[in-house]
């Protein structure tokens, strides 16, 4: 096993990682950027040592100061988490060069799968349904395109070859404005990613989002632990989480869990990754198809966690010091299901709210487990993802898994910043929900309409009472630059306050 471990991201995926890492003995170390100086993954690692500005560009996607500083603090691996340069090729391999083992797949299959014309075509290597449509290995024009979207027949799916999140993804009713929506697509992929490329498809409507969780060795070994869904989106971004999924019976969840490791067995995938799938359901009877690969831990990886009890990280960190896979069989049990949190605002189209985390207080509770990378105090920045906390719970069935955590959430204090926690509450309780009629445009079809109560006057006056010691506050000892930090901490010494 590794002595030192660089942890090459932030927030709640940090302390996730840091926290696996106290537990298999390893030495963890953390790396931070302006804005994230007083963050709580900063004083929980072992050391911590500063990137750069609070841009991401200037800290956490600066390749060369990741590598100066995994070098200076004597890392042996480096974990990307998610996000950042979690699926960044160029990173895996510059940590190879370094002498320094990148936790995840080889540099080459992290390309190969990150261009979804390539993954496509290895998908259909390995004999794993792909949606049918139009696959070219050149740029291909608008005319061709529209040519093939003739032939799929409309309405199409236009997507960028290298893209992700939504980028470079037009829908095509009909021929007219095609010719428009291809050159717009290809306008946005070449300035999100570099690369104009478009592949077109048949457009499911109303389709479900299934999920495999793989793992692989280094010896020849692949397996699933099983499907999340994760229907329930908006802009293409996960919103809730769940698993099993309330639709699969027991041979479609085999024959798509199988169809996952195929394919990592094709490609010689290595480490932690997610098989994703669009998931139809016609009366001529239900079809599953690949949709591509994240080459990486997912943010929903909690709700694998609760129905497995197999540590992912942990997997992840043995994996890339060359153990076996021994796991047997693991068994799903129960049902879990996880919502994020998020400083954003309902009423104003989810803009992220951005400002200080007055009163963070989350509940302890059966049965459910809270990630995040925030406290009392934190700055809500437009420079990374405003996420407060993943909140996930798990219970023996479905409907007592979404009462744990509607109670929760409902229990959890949020105060400062907007929220999107009324929303996820009036989400959850929604019939549809409930009766498991999932599919990604459920919020178009099923607007959800929530209003956020404001916190009593008195709470708002003791808030702005106690903001200015949330103000430069001090922090617990920590180690900076390898140098133990020395004093005790006021803020220690204050104690937890309540609102209520």
């Amino acid at each position: 096993m590794f002595r030192t471990v660089l942890i090459a991201n932030r927030g709640e995926i940090a302390r996730r990682v840091i926290q696996a890492c106290r537990e298999l003995g390893i030495r963890s170390v953390a790396v931070y950027s302006e804005a994230d100086s007083d963050a709580p993954f900063v004083r929980e690692a072992d050391e911590a040592y500063p990137l750069g500005g609070a841009p991401a560009r200037e800290s956490y996607l600066n390749i060369p100061r990741i590598l100066e500083v995994a070098k200076q603090a004597g890392a042996e691996a480096i974990h990307p988490g998610y996000g950042f340069l979690s699926e960044n090729p160029e990173f895996a391999a510059a940590c190879e060069q370094a002498g320094m083992v990148f936790i995840g797949p080889r540099p080459e299959v992290i390309r190969l799968l990150g261009d979804k014309g390539e993954a496509k075509r290895a998908a259909e290597r390995a004999g794993v349904p792909t949606v049918p449509g139009y696959n070219p290995e050149h740029t291909a024009t608008p005319e061709e395109l529209m040519q093939a979207a003739r032939t799929v027949g409309f309405p199409v799916l236009l997507k960028a070859v290298a893209g992700g999140g939504g980028k470079g993804m037009r829908i095509a009713d009909s021929p007219d404005a095609f010719l428009e929506l291809a050159e717009s697509a290809a306008r946005e992929a070449q300035n999100a990613f570099g690369d104009p490329r478009l592949m077109l498809e048949r457009y499911i409507t109303r389709p479900r989002h299934i999920e495999v969780q793989i793992l692989a060795d280094q010896h020849g070994t692949a397996m699933h632990l099983y499907e999340r869904e994760c229907s329930i989106q908006r802009r293409h971004q996960k919103i809730i989480e769940e698993s099993p999924s309330p639709v699969l019976d027991s041979q479609t969840r085999a024959a798509i869990c199988d169809a996952a490791v195929r394919l990592a067995e094709t490609v010689g995938y290595t480490n932690a990754g997610t098989v994703e799938f669009l998931y139809e359901q016609t009366p001529e009877g239900d079809r599953f198809y690949f949709l591509e690969v994240n080459t990486r831990l997912q943010v929903e990886h909690p709700v694998t966690e609760m129905v497995t009890g197999v540590d992912l990280v942990h997997w992840q960190l043995r994996i890339a010091a060359g153990e076996r896979l021994e796991l047997g069989t693991p068994l799903q049990r129960g049902h879990a299901i996880e919502a994020r949190l998020y400083a954003e605002d309902p009423e104003n189209d989810f803009a992220p709210s951005l400002g200080t985390l007055l009163v963070y207080q989350q509940p302890h509770l059966p049965g459910v487990r809270f990630d995040s990378g925030v406290e009392s105090g934190s700055t809500i920045t437009h420079h990374y993802d405003p996420m407060i906390a993943k909140v996930i719970a798990h219970a023996p069935e479905r409907p007592t898994a979404i009462r744990r955590l509607l109670n929760a959430l409902e229990q959890t204090i949020a105060l400062g910043v907007r929220t999107n926690q009324a929303f996820l509450i009036a989400l959850l309780r929604h019939p549809a929900f409930i009766e498991g009629a999932l599919h990604t445009g459920f919020l178009n079809e099923h607007p959800v309409r929530s209003a956020e109560s404001a916190p009593p006057a008195e709470v708002l006056l003791a808030l702005a009472l106690l903001e200015p010691l949330t103000r430069g506050k001090a922090r617990t000892p920590t180690r900076r630059d390898g140098v133990p930090a020395v004093g005790p901490s006021p803020w220690e010494s204050f104690g937890r306050w309540r609102i209520g």
